[in-house]
């Protein structure tokens, strides 16, 4: 069970020390022991419970956040950046509907709203290159 507490202190060191997030790390912990020794009962070795039990975890980001835990500095970071492609993709989605209203409202006849487009869907590209780049950024 020292891999299981390993794990679960690997996965709050980002976490700012406080009671709310011992609570919460604790809880984890114990959740955790309580799955290894479930599928040790049904026949499974330890080894091959814990691997199963850390594989099923899941994303600590999402426990963090139904926890309301503070969040750290690189978090924040990525969740703007999330928010910032998000952003880029609505406005130039807009931003391109508004170009081909004025292409085939004025000159109906030249299809000239291809080329603003694609300068304006750098955009979006741009930010979702610096999401990713976040992302890999806070892998473990």
């Amino acid at each position: 069970m020292k891999r299981l507490t390993a794990y679960t202190n690997k996965l709050f060191e980002d976490m700012p020390e406080g009671v709310e997030t011992e609570k919460v790390k604790e809880e984890i912990l114990r959740d955790l022991e309580e799955k290894v020794s479930d599928l040790i009962e049904e026949g499974k070795t330890e080894e091959d419970a814990i691997n199963k039990v850390m594989v099923e975890f899941g994303d600590i980001e999402e426990i963090k956040r139904e926890m309301d835990l503070p969040q750290t500095p690189q978090n924040r970071k990525q969740e703007l950046a999330r928010l910032n492609f998000g952003f880029s993709l609505w406005g130039s989605f807009l931003i391109i509907a508004l170009v081909v209203f004025v292409n085939f409202y004025y000159t109906p006849h030249i299809i000239w709203f291809i080329y603003p487009s694609f300068g304006i869907a750098w955009w979006p590209l741009a930010m979702f290159y610096h999401l990713h780049r976040k992302k890999l950024e806070n892998r473990p």
